[in-house]
């Protein structure tokens, strides 16, 4: 993923660009983002700066975890997270295939509120996990709880594979193709 890649949406959203998250100069900001009481399923409520630095530069030490900033017209917005499901986060949990990309989203909080935006950045992520021709399908594993990202995760065209139990959480095991991704969206192939 480059710095340079920018998804337009409608003029009322906005545009979305990424750039990898740099555990040191971004530490505070994502601090703000991963301890909001928003961010419960986030799992890092108590999580202090250093820890947030500590977790995020073992990410980007780590050969099949990536994470990035989201950016909003320019302005940090959103957190996605890019991992090899195979080898972090749901080893031995799922029927692994080629072209598996694993992803985590998180819309910073906002006293602005943009009718349309999470479902966007959801929108946006998944564009850019995409243009990686590599990239077959893109897996999830929310919480069961988390209703609200079941709803934008079916908006996209993630399917519910199956209920895993992860040490930390019970979750659905979400699956998305390329072509469902493009079927849910209307977005030219």
């Amino acid at each position: 993923m480059s710095t340079t890649s920018t998804l337009n949406t409608t003029r009322s959203v906005g545009s979305f660009s990424f750039r990898p998250l740099d555990p040191l100069s971004d530490a505070e900001l994502v601090h703000g983002w991963v301890t909001h009481p928003k961010a419960a399923f986030w799992l890092m409520a108590e999580h202090s700066v250093a820890d947030v630095r500590r977790d995020y530069a073992a990410i980007a030490a780590h050969p099949h975890h990536d994470a990035f900033i989201g950016l909003h017209d320019g302005e940090p917005a959103f957190l996605m997270e890019r991992y090899d499901p195979s080898k972090v986060e749901l080893v031995g949990l799922y029927d692994a295939q080629p072209g598996d990309v694993g992803m985590h989203f998180l819309v910073a909080p906002s006293d602005t509120r943009i009718h349309g935006f999470t479902r966007a950045v959801i929108t946006a992520v998944m564009a850019e996990l995409f243009r990686d021709p590599a990239t077959a399908r893109v897996i999830v594993e929310p919480d069961v709880r988390n209703k609200a990202v079941h709803a934008l995760n079916e908006a996209v065209g993630f399917e519910i594979v199956e209920k895993i139990a992860k040490p930390e959480k019970d979750a659905y095991l979400s699956v998305c193709t390329r072509e469902q991704f493009h079927a849910a969206v209307g977005a030219a192939r």
